[in-house]
């Protein structure tokens, strides 16, 4: 099915809260939530912001463990929900939700994909789940080489479940990107790339991470194509 395109930026910083568990049957969520997740800032507020980064090399990948962020889909918000399921039910329309304890499951739902520019009907499933994935955009081993790796474990805690960094994309493209950060992988759907860098900076400059040189060189080539 072909893409319906990407929703246009809403606000100058991401806004995007993780709302609480659904009810039971099919939701009506008209996309809200994903507008203002693809909102992460506007082009001024990036360029601002990416030049106050700091450009340093690479620290080592030294002691990186998944584990150091805290165990995966934590309910840390405490709304019942783990962070997996917050995220689908934000960025996912027409949702189905589980019943009973399994509330806040979601079951169903279609996708319009960021990464790729296409629908993807996301259907719960050994193996249909992996069809959509929750990307960090500013991937967690990155974040190590470049600040993490000096953070407390609440701070790493907070980065890894923080909506502001958590997208619902498209499977087999998240495993493709990886850890890489933005001077070796970009969205190959190109009308994302602004805001797809511009989230990115705006994750960096909230967490006060580095970025590398070539990262910072790869940002400013798409920023300067993009309008504000």
């Amino acid at each position: 099915m072909g893409g319906r395109g990407i929703r246009p930026a809403v606000g100058a910083v991401l806004l995007a809260v993780v709302t609480g568990c659904g009810a039971v049957s099919t939701s009506d969520d008209t996309g809200g939530g994903r507008q203002i997740a693809d909102a992460a800032a506007d082009i001024g507020t990036a360029r601002r912001d990416l030049a106050k980064l700091q450009v340093k090399g690479r620290a080592p990948m030294t002691g990186f463990d998944r584990e150091e962020f805290g165990r995966a889909w934590a309910d840390v918000d405490g709304n019942g929900c783990d962070t997996r399921n917050d995220i689908l039910k934000r960025d996912l329309t027409q949702e189905t939700f589980g019943e009973g304890a399994k509330r806040c499951v979601v079951l169903s739902g279609t996708l319009d994909d960021a990464y790729s520019g296409r629908e993807i009907e996301f259907r719960r499933g050994q193996r249909s789940s992996m069809d959509v994935q929750i990307d960090h955009v500013v991937a967690l081993a990155d974040a190590w080489q470049k600040g993490a790796h000096r953070w407390n474990e609440d701070k790493r805690r907070e980065f890894a479940n923080d909506p502001l960094n958590l997208q619902a994309v498209d499977g087999p493209l998240n495993g493709q990107k990886g850890a890489a950060d933005a001077a070796t992988w970009l969205p190959p759907h190109k009308p994302y790339r602004c805001a797809y860098v511009a989230r990115q900076v705006a994750v960096k400059a909230k967490y006060e991470l580095w970025v590398t040189s070539a990262e910072k060189e790869a940002i400013e080539r798409v920023l300067v194509k993009c309008r504000d």
